[in-house]
């Protein structure tokens, strides 16, 4: 698909003008269902593997129905933003919307491994490339950034609010029996309640959402198969 972004702005900024951007366009984020959960045919997962100054990209778009992949794209680039806690997108929003860009037709979801409003700003990877493509998107990221939560039931579909300050910004939600939890987060036009639906719907045998799972590994063979290196280095 041919994306055709909303919003523009530079992505080499300094860290405090980064930080300043990421506060001012949190205020997008639109935290209500656009399309029903019926309606939803397709789900994309998106991952990066870096090794050094280069990054791999990868989306995985997946028949919800079946939990089938049905398309899927890969981009290899070099990385200049430096990693900063908190302003990852910064890192891995060019690389991701160029792998975007390269797919022929717009999924329904993005599911992103990495947060959405459940950052320090309200504005993680998912709510920055959701806001950007204005295509519906979910944070579920391996590991919390922000707020506090009481431990999960032991069974799948079990979950608890995370809470920051007072506001609910994500949950808690156990995948799979005794697994640990992942941190479901709005990213942006999906509420938090059909967020947790769409990463247990896309569920199976593993903790990660299949669609992840799989950019997960697609970004991985394909760096090794440019860079003639071990997937595991």
């Amino acid at each position: 698909m041919k994306l055709k972004n909303h919003l523009h702005h530079l992505w080499d900024l300094q860290p405090e003008d980064a930080v300043a951007l990421q506060t001012s366009l949190a205020q997008k984020v639109n935290q209500r269902s656009s399309i029903k959960f019926a309606d939803i045919k397709t789900v994309a997962g998106l991952d990066t593997h870096y090794h050094k100054s280069m990054a791999t990209a990868a989306v995985v778009v997946f028949n919800v129905s079946e939990l089938r992949a049905v398309e899927s794209a890969t981009v290899v680039r070099s990385v200049e933003y430096p990693y900063i806690p908190g302003l990852l997108s910064f890192r891995e929003g060019p690389v991701l919307l160029d792998a975007l860009d390269k797919l022929k037709s717009s999924p329904d979801v993005l599911i992103f491994d990495g947060q959405g409003i459940a950052h320090p700003r309200r504005f993680g990877i998912a709510s920055h490339i959701g806001v950007l493509v204005d295509i519906p998107s979910i944070g579920c990221a391996k590991s919390a950034l922000s707020g506090q939560y009481d431990e999960p039931g032991t069974e799948k579909g079990n979950y608890s609010y995370l809470i920051d300050r007072g506001e609910t910004i994500g949950a808690a939600v156990r995948t799979r029996r005794g697994a640990k939890p992942v941190y479901v987060s709005v990213g942006n036009r999906v509420s938090l309640q059909d967020s947790i639906t769409i990463v247990l719907t896309c569920c199976r045998r593993y903790r990660l959402p299949e669609p992840i799972r799989r950019a997960d590994r697609l970004a991985r063979e394909r760096f090794a198969s440019v860079h003639l290196i071990s997937p595991d280095t």
